[in-house]
C-alpha cells in the first residue's frame, strides 16, 4: 500500500484478498463437506421447533401486539444464530489450527502481507461462510412463507453485519487461545447464547434483571435485528442493534491487528 499514513502501511499492504483468496481454495480442496453440512443444522431445528413443536404452541405475540405463528417466531432467530455459527467456526477453530499448529500466519507475515491484510483476509473469509449459511436459510424462510413486509430483503445486510461483528470478535478472541482446552470456552459461551437469546420463546419470560443480562449478549442484538425485518416490524432499537454490531466489528479488528502484530513481530 504505497498511500496512506505511516502507520496504516506499517500494519497493512492492500492485500487482505489473497489471504481471502487462499481461504476459498483451501475449502475447494479439503473441508467442503463441513462447511456444506453447516446449513443444514438451522433447517432441522426450524423443521423440528418450528413446525413440529410449533403445532401445540400456536401463535407468538410481539411486543407490538402482533401475532405471528411460532415458526415465523423462531425463523429470524435461528438466521441470526446461522450467520453466527458460520463465522465464529472459522474465525477461532480454523484460526486456531493456523496460528498455533500451521504457522500458517507467520510464513504469511514474511511476505509483503501485514497483520491487517491478515486479519481482514480471515475475516472476510469467515464473513463469506456465515452469509452463505444465512443466504440459504433466509430462501428457505421465504419458500415457506416466514417473511412478512419489504424490509425482509433488508435481513441480508443485517446478516453480513451479524456475521462480521462475530468474526472480528472470534479472531480476536482466538489470537490469545494457546491451547484446545482453552477453546472449549468458546462453545461454553456460544450454548447459552443460543439458549437464552430469545431464539425459542420471548425475552419476557424471565425476571428483569435476567432481561437486562441477555440484551448484553451480542446474539440477542442480532435476533432482535433479524426479527424486526424479516417480520416487517422494524423500530428505534433496530438503530441500536446496528450500533451495537458496528462497535464490535471495530474493537475485533483493533484488537485482532495488534495481536497478530504482537505476536509476529519478530
Amino acid at each position: 500500500m504505497r498511500g496512506g499514513p505511516r502507520w496504516l502501511r506499517a500494519i497493512y499492504s492492500g492485500n487482505a484478498r489473497i489471504v481471502l483468496l487462499r481461504g476459498l481454495l483451501a475449502t475447494k480442496t479439503s473441508n467442503w463437506a463441513v462447511v456444506v453440512s453447516g446449513f443444514f443444522e438451522p433447517v432441522f431445528y426450524l423443521l423440528a421447533m418450528g413446525i413440529g413443536l410449533g403445532t401445540y404452541i400456536g401463535d407468538v405475540d410481539l411486543p407490538t401486539g402482533q401475532s405471528v405463528p411460532y415458526a415465523a417466531f423462531i425463523a429470524p432467530a435461528l438466521l441470526a444464530v446461522s450467520a453466527m455459527n458460520g463465522a465464529v467456526y472459522d474465525s477461532t477453530w480454523n484460526v486456531f489450527f493456523k496460528l498455533r499448529y500451521a504457522k500458517l500466519y507467520q510464513t504469511m507475515l514474511t511476505t509483503r502481507l501485514g497483520p491487517l491484510d491478515v486479519a481482514l483476509g480471515e475475516m472476510s473469509y469467515a464473513l463469506l461462510r456465515g452469509v452463505a449459511y444465512a443466504a440459504g436459510f433466509l430462501l428457505v424462510m421465504a419458500v415457506m412463507g416466514l417473511t412478512g413486509g419489504w424490509t425482509a430483503v433488508l435481513a441480508l445486510p443485517a446478516v453480513v453485519l451479524i456475521a462480521f461483528g462475530f468474526a472480528s470478535i472470534g479472531m480476536a478472541i482466538t489470537s490469545y487461545m494457546k491451547t484446545f482446552q482453552q477453546m472449549d470456552w468458546i462453545n461454553f459461551v456460544m450454548l447459552p447464547m443460543f439458549l437464552f437469546s430469545a431464539t425459542f420463546y420471548p425475552i419476557t419470560v424471565y425476571p428483569e434483571p435476567i432481561q437486562w443480562l441477555i440484551k448484553v449478549l451480542p446474539l440477542w442484538h442480532g435476533v432482535e435485528l433479524i426479527r424486526g425485518l424479516t417480520l416487517g416490524v422494524p423500530d428505534a432499537m433496530t438503530l441500536v442493534h446496528v450500533l451495537y454490531y458496528v462497535v464490535m466489528i471495530g474493537l475485533g479488528l483493533v484488537f485482532t491487528t495488534k495481536r497478530l502484530r504482537i505476536l509476529f513481530q519478530d
